[in-house]
């Protein structure tokens, strides 16, 4: 039984305690229920056959604690505001030390007037979030996310343990199909073989890519860097459009990086590899699996079916968009 040791016991669990006691050593019924000997023998003389006689009493203490406000103090306190409705707590201290002879410290004074009411402790709460409007693309092949994701180094088994690997996904819009590829570097170099690799994967070129502002895909962080960035040479040789998100606001990545999130729970949790080829296999494994997943925020168009596949909503949208069929 595993129980924090700051949260008191329920009558309930006091009278199990009390009944298993009563057959086993109390040594080990102590230590499994995690309480102390003397808690049960103190139980015993509160029992009397109901179970409200186990019930927990008040734990405030019977006397003041010796460094509580005096009752002169509080007097003195109560007609100074009394006196004074709109005295702040620096002139209240003021008053105190100069006519009262109060020697106490001031935050002792703030926390009283809290205590009694006196100031109104309110929580500042964040303002909630509230999401724009997003116009998802309804056709395939108009918008597509980029980003890396560090693979976990708890998945590593092989021979040196600071090797890092790092996942590029690419995920469709419209589809929610994605395409997600291992490296062992994260630079431009990188960004470029992949994007030759996810236009070859869809079969189709994007109109735009979307990624963040990584020194891998942009140097817009970067004023001293003067020359293009390779990712956005390339993106110019197959006509598409890069676009960047706000710095610091991977929410406006928010597909790519919630299928991020899937990947922790789906793949990483239990992924084990020894080496980069080994990866390769059971990402390229993954990949399958995760493209055939069905979602709750793919739909037809016309509304009849619903939870479809990555697979299944490209097929429709192929069919319909550009007449072709897989």
């Amino acid at each position: 039984m595993s129980r924090h040791y700051n949260k008191p016991f329920s009558p309930e669990e006091k009278l199990k305690i009390l009944n298993l006691s009563q057959h086993a050593r109390i040594d080990d019924v102590a230590l499994r229920y995690h309480c102390t000997v003397q808690s049960i023998y103190r139980w015993r003389r509160q029992y009397d056959g109901t179970i409200e006689s186990l019930f927990n009493k008040s734990s405030r203490p019977l006397s003041p604690h010796p460094r509580a406000q005096t009752a002169d103090e509080i007097k003195n306190i109560s007609n100074l505001i009394r006196r004074n409705p709109d005295i702040g707590l620096n002139e209240l201290y003021g008053k105190l030390r100069s006519k009262h002879s109060y020697v106490r410290d001031p935050v002792t004074l703030y926390r009283f007037l809290c205590r009694i009411g006196y100031y109104s402790v309110k929580k500042r709460k964040k303002p909630k979030y509230v999401p724009k409007p997003y116009d998802t693309p309804e056709q395939i092949g108009v918008k597509m996310q980029i980003d890396v994701k560090v693979v976990p180094c708890e998945c590593y088994t092989g021979e040196y343990s600071d090797m890092r690997f790092y996942q590029y996904t690419a995920i469709d819009e419209a589809t929610r199909e994605r395409f997600i590829y291992p490296y062992r570097e994260q630079y431009s170099g990188s960004s470029v073989d992949f994007l030759k690799r996810a236009i070859a994967y869809f079969g189709y070129v994007p109109d735009i890519v979307q990624t963040d502002n990584g020194q891998e895909f942009t140097y817009t962080l970067f004023p001293k860097k003067k020359e293009k960035h390779a990712f956005d040479i390339a993106c110019d040789k197959f006509k598409i459009k890069h676009k960047l998100i706000r710095p610091r606001t991977p929410r406006h990545n928010g597909k790519v990086e919630r299928s991020h999130r899937n990947d922790n729970e789906r793949f990483y949790v239990k992924l084990k590899f020894y080496s980069y080829a080994d990866l390769f296999k059971q990402m390229k494994s993954y990949l399958k699996r995760s493209n055939n997943i069905p979602s709750s925020v793919l739909s037809s168009r016309d509304k009849l079916r619903k939870w479809l596949t990555p697979k299944e909503k490209r097929k429709e949208l192929l069919l319909l968009d550009w007449g072709v069929v897989e």
